[in-house]
């Protein structure tokens, strides 16, 4: 059987598939976690950020594929939840871009799409990472262009993307050591190669018409990508600020009267790259919007109005507003603590977290906005896109306090409504210190790097349960026992709750800390966290010592030293 042609037809049953592979396979997926900890979520990440794709190009009203892929890239991004999600969202991204224009898929057309969405991908990562998704879908990408180059088939051409996609899964164990040490391949890459799998499955007629999917019916608003502030600068001298004009603009793509040229994004960004620092630049096809720190606002907004007519003008004296900020510190250094610390309505700062106690914690800290997720149950783009522009601010900081996070809360910044900026906690404890550097009469620059800088002040500690036996960090895991963490570390590993837990703040201490702050969950008691704290004191008794009921699932404790 040869096929060379994809329809509508054929590329909905390819996505719907994929969907319910994903979701068939999503506990598979989850147990290739590294650390045998039961917040392993890749594959319920991945299947549901799928299914939030598979809607919308299943309702999407076309029966031209390069749209359709569309609908899945948009749906895909806002559904995206956990790193996994975002870079499977970004490889549909760059796939559907490159394919927008058809109205059905030849062999060369599916594998331009593949590199497109390769390329794409390892763009979307600060620091690609060889052994993971990333080189999974820049092999399959590969073998894709290669066998297009001899054939026209595209059976011939999935076969062949899916093929090397799996053979360099099986690679990602000699790509990434800790991988090896644990005996599993990428589970990011396995979730996409069961993808790829379900491609080629539904192109050669190997699928069932029906399944069990069942997608989620949640109605998501639209979107376009909007600029969000990431420059940083501390509070200093205003005369020492090189570029003292923040200028934002949003231009409608090829409309207005001074159109000059068909919009470009490489030369449109080279030229703004040349007038200031700070710069970020992104579009879709009917708009391109931009922040940049320049000392010629004139000169970009000039060049927007080359490409389109201005739908948004915003220009602001960063030096002005220093001179503001350092007055205003001025007049109220003797202000009272409460005062300092109660924050202004048009800032919102919204954590994420799961469980009540740790949502009361963040409050009395400052947090406006509680979004609930975090282990186990990671928010998407959209609930973290809901939660921005629901706040109803001028501007938002989100604490994730899970890495796992930070691409979907990044990816919500750039389709919000309102300026928002990301401070990269990676845990809970990061997340509380960070609000110790906020100041509510700051700009989003300033305290997010404020707030930045407050994360390396505490040790974060876990202690939960391990849900397979396994080998790492040097010690030798039992499924059930108990395991302490430390920034990210196995410390130690031990059949008893309390022993592990005082041990992991054992491995925390050093002779500058100062506090210990333990917070318990719903695996454990009130009574075992007294205990614990007892324990602690017995340790060093000059330590200052506090217990909250954080409500958290997964983790009996986490502990933090500061």
């Amino acid at each position: 059987m040869k096929v060379t042609e994809i329809t509508n037809l054929e590329f909905g049953k390819m996505v719907q598939a994929a969907s319910q592979k994903l979701n068939q396979n999503a506990d598979f997926i989850n147990s290739l976690n590294v650390f045998p900890v039961p917040d392993g979520d890749t594959g319920t990440n991945m299947s549901l950020s799928l299914q939030s794709g598979a809607k919308y190009e299943r309702d999407a009203d076309t029966e031209a594929v390069g749209a359709l892929a569309t609908a899945l890239a948009k749906g895909l991004l806002m559904g995206a939840r956990g790193n996994s999600g975002v870079i499977l969202s970004q490889i549909f991204r760059g796939f559907s871009r490159k394919l927008a224009d058809k109205q059905t898929l030849t062999a060369q057309d599916l594998a331009d799409g593949f590199a497109a969405g390769a390329e794409t991908a390892y763009k979307a990562v600060m620091k690609p990472t060889e052994g993971t998704i990333l080189t999974v879908v820049r092999e399959g990408a590969q073998a894709g262009l290669n066998t297009a180059k001899k054939s026209d088939d595209i059976l011939a051409v999935m076969d062949a993307v899916y093929e090397a996609a799996k053979a360099a899964l099986a690679t990602t164990p000699d790509l990434l050591p800790v991988l090896k040490q644990v005996g599993v391949v990428d589970s990011g890459g396995q979730g996409l190669t069961f993808v790829l799998e379900a491609f080629n499955d539904s192109l050669n007629g190997r699928v069932a018409e029906e399944g069990d999917y069942k997608p989620d019916d949640a109605e998501m608003d639209e979107m376009i990508d909007a600029a969000h502030h990431q420059s940083v600068q501390g509070k200093l001298d205003p005369a020492s600020i090189k570029y003292g004009y923040c200028t934002e603009i949003m231009v409608r793509i090829g409309r207005g009267k001074q159109v000059q040229h068909d919009f470009d994004y490489d030369t449109f960004y080279k030229y703004l790259a040349d007038l200031g620092d700070s710069l970020l630049v992104v579009n879709d096809d009917e708009i391109v919007k931009v922040h940049v720190h320049t000392e010629h606002p004139g000169k970009v907004i000039a060049w927007g109005q080359e490409f389109g007519d201005l739908a948004k003008v915003k220009v602001d004296n960063m030096r002005m507003q220093q001179e503001t900020i350092m007055e205003h510190d001025e007049e109220t250094a003797d202000a009272t603590p409460a005062a300092q610390e109660e924050a202004p309505a048009d800032t919102a700062i919204i954590a994420i977290a799961a469980g009540d106690g740790l949502a009361t914690l963040f409050k009395s800290l400052g947090v406006t906005h509680v979004v609930n997720g975090g282990q186990t149950m990671n928010p998407s783009t959209q609930d973290i896109v809901d939660a921005i522009n629901g706040s109803q601010a001028k501007r938002v900081i989100v604490l994730p306090n899970n890495k796992n996070i930070f691409l979907a809360a990044e990816q919500a910044a750039k389709v919000a409504d309102i300026p928002a900026v990301i401070v990269h906690s990676t845990t809970v404890s990061q997340g509380m210190t960070a609000m110790l550097g906020y100041n509510p009469d700051a700009d989003l620059d300033d305290n997010q790097a404020a707030m930045e800088e407050n994360l390396a002040a505490v040790k974060s500690g876990q202690v939960t349960h391990a849900i397979r036996d396994t080998e790492l960090d040097g010690f030798d895991i039992k499924e059930g026992n108990f395991m302490g963490i430390v920034d990210g570390t196995i410390k130690v590993t031990d059949a008893d709750l309390l022993k592990t837990a005082v041990a992991t703040v054992k491995a925390m201490l050093d002779d500058e800390s100062e506090i210990v702050t333990i917070i318990y969950g719903t695996d454990t008691t009130e009574e075992v966290a007294d205990q614990l704290q007892s324990a602690v004191e017995d340790l060093d008794d000059e330590l200052e010592t506090e217990v909250h009921n954080g409500g958290q699932p997964v983790y009996p404790f986490l502990i933090s030293v500061e």
